[in-house]
């Protein structure tokens, strides 16, 4: 858990203006968008936790 939030943390400290407009893209897409690329996070988190998790 921490990994992911220095990882989240990293865009936004690195290009603010960046992620601001990604942000606002983001806030662009349809729930179904946003639910396959969730679902699609889900899946490959699990598969990697699934493959290095012994």
């Amino acid at each position: 858990m921490a990994l992911v939030l220095v990882i989240e943390g990293l865009f936004p400290f690195v290009s603010p203006m960046g992620w601001r407009r990604m942000f606002t893209q983001l806030l662009q897409l349809t729930d179904g968008q946003i639910r396959f690329f969730a679902l699609g996070s889900i899946l490959t988190g699990l598969l990697l936790i699934w493959l290095l998790v012994p």
